[in-house]
């Protein structure tokens, strides 16, 4: 599911001075590119900062300097933080909209080897009256002894479709909408140091799916199944494993991360259709030239399929993979969200993170991938790219907490700006 929060990060740079000011923050609207895939807390520095852009060091410093009976970002590190930020934004599909998030982060007990837990409550309404209501949560008990991760969230969002296959075309594209609801859950326990073993489940309820107006080409529309046009619940349950050493998730340094399941959906559970999806998502992380001021970051992910598979459940191309569960990778970027989607998908991206001066950071980041009705349909002269060039702004240095904006292009005429809160992985 594509996220479209494209001032949301601009939104939490305002928020200081407006929280000072006792006034909400007035936000321009942003290109139709651009596009922001998740939100995490900040945190106002005690003075000025030397060399900042004007506006910026105004509203750090209105933030700083007055006081507030509220204190949302506490002096001790690691003591919870309580950060809600406001939404605005605009795109084609959506008009013009508004909402809010509410982004806590807090650790349980006083041990600084347990991970941080963090929450994302997400609402906004667009002018086009398209809707989004989203709650994400990674939890880290005393100990790190259990480990939750999940989303229980609505949707009502409008997209371009192209079909399915490796080769749709750029100029066949239906304009789409349906509701949607997803209730997703992992509960693990620990068996060893950084190791997590348990069970996941998810749930969607896909509603009516259909065509947003008639400017488009239908036939993608028409491709897809009556039944599942009129809308279908899936419902699939499995064994998860998650390895993670990374020293920090929301920018590491060094470390790994794996995260692999197995989903069985059947009737049984009260799913419509009777699939299984298998998916690994593998991470690197490891500092260059002797020093963490630059970062080689490298990612695998397949999501692989048999049974019958909805239109959509298959893997996705270019998709923003939301919510903890997936850590809001993004993957290949410069390419439309599922702009090439099959039963089969695999990737593999990776990122050279370097530090530049002040808070700022650059970016290099590339990528490759495929999909296909079945593995033995790969073609090494079918694989898609993607990749461009990017910068970072370290907004919360207590926590790592980077603001990120990159310019990607991808194969299939595709291209596009990419403004978040949270490194793409």
């Amino acid at each position: 599911m594509r996220f479209l929060y494209p001032l949301l990060a601009l939104g939490a740079l305002a928020a200081p001075a407006a929280w000072a000011q006792s006034a909400p923050a007035v936000l321009a609207p942003a290109p139709e590119s651009v596009l922001l895939a998740s939100a995490a807390p900040t945190q106002a520095p005690e003075t000025p900062i030397e060399g900042a852009p004007v506006g910026l060091t105004r509203a750090l410093t209105l933030g700083a300097t007055t006081k507030s009976k509220l204190k949302l970002t506490p002096d001790d590190p690691d003591d919870p933080s309580f950060i809600p930020v406001p939404i605005v934004f605009y795109q084609q599909e959506t008009g013009l909209a508004g909402g809010a998030a509410i982004l806590p982060v807090w650790r349980f007990g006083k041990d600084t080897t347990v991970r941080k837990s963090n929450a994302r409550l997400i609402a906004w309404i667009s002018q086009e009256k398209q809707t989004t209501v989203q709650l994400t949560h990674t939890i880290f008990t005393k100990e790190e002894k259990f480990y939750f991760s999940g989303e229980a969230s609505y949707y009502d969002l409008a997209f371009n479709y192209y079909g399915r296959g490796n080769e749709t075309d750029k100029d066949v594209e239906s304009h789409i909408q349906y509701p949607l609801i997803v209730f997703d859950e992992k509960a693990l326990v620990k068996v060893v140091p950084n190791l997590f073993v348990g069970v996941r489940y998810r749930y969607t309820d896909l509603g009516k799916v259909e065509l947003k107006d008639q400017e488009g080409n239908t036939a993608p529309y028409f491709a897809i199944p009556a039944e599942q046009r009129a809308g279908y619940v899936t419902s699939g349950v499995g064994p998860a494993l998650l390895y993670d050493s990374r020293d920090n998730v929301l920018a590491t340094y060094t470390g790994n991360f794996v995260d692999a399941h197995v989903l069985f959906n059947g009737g049984g559970l009260g799913s419509d259709y009777n699939f299984t999806r298998y998916m690994v998502d593998a991470r690197h992380f490891t500092p260059l030239l002797g020093s963490n001021n630059t970062i080689l970051a490298v990612q695998f992910l397949g999501q692989y399929h048999t049974g019958s598979v909805p239109f959509r459940e298959w893997g996705g191309m270019g998709a923003t993979l939301g919510g903890s569960l997936y850590n809001n990778a993004y993957l290949m970027r410069g390419i439309y969200e599922a702009r090439f989607r099959d039963r089969q998908f695999t990737t593999a991206q990776a990122e050279i993170r370097q530090k530049l001066f002040w808070r700022i950071d650059g970016v290099v980041f590339g990528a490759v991938g495929q999909v296909a009705p079945a593995l033995d349909d790969y073609k090494l002269d079918a694989m898609k790219f993607a990749g461009g060039v990017g910068g970072r702004f370290r907004f919360n240095r207590r926590d790592r907490l980077n603001i990120r904006l990159d310019y990607g292009v991808g194969s299939g005429g595709n291209s596009g700006i990419i403004f978040a809160v949270g490194e793409a992985f």
